[in-house]
């Protein structure tokens, strides 16, 4: 039985998966690079280690220093999280090979499911429906141009190692194809160490739909409904709901069973992600299998009352799944928005730093996934997000008032964020009725992004309750012409506060 864990990761996946532990009564243990000696997975975990210097390549893609520290604390299991090491062959098989445990699928699935065409062969054979294209380029310029005019423009290129929005490269035209595939290339380079390319028809306003699925060791397979993941800006989601407003159950039904199929013909174990892609008729086709927990999860523990994490490490400990399919139903509603420390109105550049405040939503129905508090420092080695803000509600139209509610509430200094941009996105018609697709973001951008002279409005806003509550003042309209603290705030984002300051 697992007694120890080693968390190989960082910030808020760290600290969740830390949490399930705590309730199972498994001890933890953290790692950290230099830049993340005072993040919060360090402070929560009942051991913490430090692996090396900030890059991550030095600290948490580093197997041999993960598994020193693994034997020296006297961990059981190793859980990888999502990122960094979660799909890599070499260290679920090094796990395995120093006699500890890794809280995932098998070398063999995260191989088989981790090289794109290699995946989209697997799921041919296993009768799953792929996209339209070609499992691997021509050498020839002119024969890879006749193969994208035979498969019919707009075509997408892929890194078949990619993942992430990387190597990626849509193109509407012959005269664009060349330059878009020495990018993709060389992108696919840099990023996986492996150029390798292959090409896809690109469909016409398409739906990303995941879906989650569940396996022990002893051939039990299940699913946990979809995600829609389609509000995504450079293939990245920022949004994500369950269940999708634009599958039928007709359509849930059938994905559903293909989700099941892919996982079996890897002879699949733990938590994983089947993805697939709907087109406006509804036509799925298999996209990729991610072979590790999803960012996204939260939502589906929401509406099916499952904990992932810990279905994870009872399944790393051999037990069979205690409940079948029948007994999983989707209850309500729920909504993810992604929290980044970035500046929307700057092409959304990273925005590390210094946090000097933070007030987290709370009430019915919320949930954050963070790992940053007041006084941390945001380190610039490493994606930016600080948090996962979890909603839900009975219905669809509910949970979107109340993801509205909570994010006028969650209130950072410091830092710029996407705060605003979610707030614009949770008010744009095409998502209040659930009519968008992968599109949405890249159509409405304007729409979305405020003018920067509203930029700082939920800084503003935070700075003033801060200084509100620091005082203790109990008379809301008390006169703040005179006082420094507010000098050159924007007077409008006062007057609202005094309507809805919670205090």
């Amino acid at each position: 039985m697992i007694k120890k864990v080693l968390i190989a990761n960082r910030g808020e996946i760290a600290v969740r998966i830390i949490r399930s532990c705590r309730e199972m009564g498994i001890r933890s243990v953290a790692v950290y690079s230099d830049a993340d000696r005072t993040s919060m997975h360090v402070r929560y975990a009942d051991e913490a280690y430090r692996l090396g210097a900030a890059p991550s390549t030095e600290s948490y893609l580093n197997i041999d220093q993960l598994i020193r520290v693994a034997k020296a604390s006297g961990v059981d299991a190793i859980h990888p999280g999502y990122g960094f090491l979660s799909e890599n062959t070499d260290f679920a098989n090094r796990i395995r090979k120093e006699g500890l445990i890794f809280i995932g699928p098998s070398a063999e699935a995260i191989t088989a499911m981790g090289d794109k065409m290699t995946a989209r062969n697997l799921m041919k054979a296993a009768g799953v429906p792929i996209v339209p294209g070609t499992d691997q380029l021509p050498e020839s310029e002119s024969e890879v141009k006749k193969l994208a005019k035979a498969i019919g423009y707009p075509v997408m290129l892929k890194a078949s190692a990619g993942g992430g929005g990387k190597g990626m490269r849509l193109v509407k035209s012959e005269k664009e194809l060349i330059p878009s595939l020495l990018r993709a290339k060389s992108e696919a380079r840099n990023a996986f160490g492996n150029e390798t390319v292959y090409m896809e028809k690109y469909l016409l306003e398409p739906h990303h739909i995941e879906f989650q699925v569940l396996a022990d060791n002893h051939g039990n397979v299940i699913h946990l409904f979809e995600r829609e993941c389609s509000v995504q800006r450079r293939h990245q989601k920022v949004v994500e709901e369950t269940p999708s407003p634009f599958i039928t159950p007709e359509l849930r039904s059938a994905m559903a069973g293909q989700a099941i199929a892919a996982a079996k013909s890897v002879n699949y174990s733990g938590a994983g992600t089947v993805e697939f892609l709907v087109d406006k008729e509804r036509n799925f086709y298999f996209l990729e299998m991610n072979t590790r927990l999803q960012v996204e999860h939260p939502i589906t523990e929401r509406v099916t009352g499952i904990d992932l994490v810990k279905a994870q490490i009872k399944v790393a400990n051999n037990e069979v799944l205690s409940y079948k399919q029948e007994d999983i139903k989707q209850l309500g509603h729920a909504i993810e928005a992604r929290i980044y420390a970035e500046d929307p109105n700057n092409n959304f550049i990273p925005s590390p730093g210094l946090v000097r405040h933070i007030s987290e939503p709370r009430g019915l129905g919320v949930r954050t996934d963070g790992y940053v508090y007041e006084g941390y420092e945001i380190p610039v080695h490493y994606d930016p997000l600080i948090s996962k803000l979890i909603i839900w509600s009975p219905t669809r139209a509910e949970a979107i008032e109340r993801m509205k509610r909570a994010l006028f509430e969650y209130k950072i200094t410091g830092v710029k964020t996407n705060i605003p941009f979610v707030q614009s996105i949770m008010q744009a018609d095409a998502f209040v009725e659930g009519n968008y697709n992968t599109h949405f973001i890249d159509d409405n951008i304007e729409k979305l992004i405020e003018p920067a002279d509203n930029s700082d409005d939920n800084e503003n806003i935070a700075m003033i309750m801060a200084y509100l509550d620091f005082q203790n003042v109990q008379n809301k309209r008390m006169d703040f012409a005179n006082s420094k603290q507010v000098e050159g705030a924007n007077w409008k984002n006062i007057g609202r506060m005094f309507r809805h300051n919670p205090y």
